[in-house]
């Protein structure tokens, strides 16, 4: 099996960091733009999407800030995740959501463009279009 490659995204948000944690951190506001549906019990988040669900162990939170989940598919010893956190620029006061993720380097592109459309929808959501 290849290395997966790690790579990271940047989405500059209009929107205050306080309710865009709600949105990246929060089954219910995952639910309105990141899956159709997101149950969580505890650390375990279920992403459920048309036909399919995935599982997700939330690894860490910071309050305000980040959260970093893995799938469970890929809990096979590796160090894959997927962490959204919230940047805020010290002098503009424009607030970013960093995206980190790994992807296989034959699927890159299409993993980029995913997150593009999912932060798409967020920022619809945010009326931050």
């Amino acid at each position: 099996m290849s290395e997966k490659i790690k790579y990271e995204l940047e989405f500059v948000i209009q929107s205050s960091p306080q309710l865009l944690y709600q949105y990246i951190s929060t089954p219910s506001g995952l639910s309105e733009w990141f899956s159709d549906n997101v149950n969580s019990r505890g650390e375990l988040f279920t992403f459920i999407w048309d036909d399919s669900e995935e599982e997700a162990k939330l690894l860490s939170k910071k309050s305000g800030e980040r959260i970093k989940f893995r799938w469970i598919d890929d809990d096979d010893g590796t160090d894959y995740f997927f962490e959204m956190r919230i940047q805020v620029d010290e002098i503009t006061k424009d607030v970013s959501l960093m995206v980190t993720d790994f992807s296989d380097d034959d699927e890159m592109e299409e993993s980029k463009m995913l997150w593009e459309n999912m932060i798409s929808n967020l920022k619809h959501v945010l009326g931050s279009a």
